[in-house]
């Protein structure tokens, strides 16, 4: 069986354009799906996939907060490359966290961050998250349990200099909020284990613009995106950006 890895992608529409970021240890496969609703819908919807992601882990832990910022600014051109003046933003987890930093960087129509840490719970959560990203990457791959035993112990001993680089630009942008005067509409699900869920009340509180809206998903996890509410989240983004003013 042929594995199929994830890669950016782009579906086109019509002049409105969102730009689409997964999380840490993520992938675009995580905000695929939002992005074809709103294709369907009339927009145009690009994801680009950070460096070191949808690889092997080996490769992750080589690169940091600067690879993956390149990405998105990236992403953001490439909509602009192609005559997209009016550009809104949405992301999960650390593309939350990125679409706060867009929010005060360059000119966008709105931010759309969901499940958005503005601080770490713990190193030690996050280590368990790129662990378990490894292990799961290496049963993708086909190998054998004792393979992914052997491989694992290898990986365990690897320095995650990342970790630290990425609280560092947390904590950046958490220090920025303010400096966001975007429309925003701030999604968290009530079961978010990975971040402090509080993070949704300090981005909501803390950007300076009058349109803004929080909404708490009560049967979701931290991939808001793919769990059971998604269908709801896809109609909550869509009449957000439906509200924005676009001219």
């Amino acid at each position: 069986m042929k594995r199929v890895l994830p890669k950016p992608f782009t579906f086109e529409g019509g002049d409105r354009a969102v730009l689409l970021l997964h999380g840490f240890t993520g992938n675009t496969a995580d905000v695929r799906m939002l992005g074809r609703y709103l294709n369907e819908r009339g927009y145009t919807c690009h994801a680009p996939q950070y460096k070191g992601h949808g690889v092997p882990p080996e490769e992750l832990v080589h690169t940091g907060p600067e690879d993956w910022w390149k990405d998105v600014m990236e992403g953001y051109q490439l909509l602009k490359d192609r005559g997209h003046e009016s550009i809104a933003v949405a992301g999960l987890s650390l593309g939350g966290v990125f679409s706060v930093k867009l929010g005060y960087t360059v000119p966008v129509k709105g931010i759309v961050p969901m499940c958005a840490p503005m601080y770490i719970k713990s190193e030690e959560v996050m280590y368990k998250g790129i662990l378990e990203y490894a292990r799961n990457f290496k049963k993708f791959e086909g190998k054998t349990e004792a393979q992914i035993e052997e491989e694992m112990k290898q990986f365990e001993k690897t320095p995650m200099n990342t970790l630290k680089a990425l609280q560092e630009l947390i904590a950046d942008v958490r220090n920025n909020v303010d400096m966001v005067y975007s429309p925003a509409f701030v999604a968290q699900a009530r079961h978010d284990h990975m971040i402090n869920t509080d993070s949704a009340n300090i981005i909501y509180n803390e950007v300076e613009t009058d349109n803004k809206k929080i909404k708490w998903y009560e049967e979701s996890g931290h991939v808001i995106t793919l769990d059971k509410e998604r269908e709801q989240l896809h109609a909550d983004v869509y009449e957000f950006l439906e509200g924005l003013d676009w001219q």
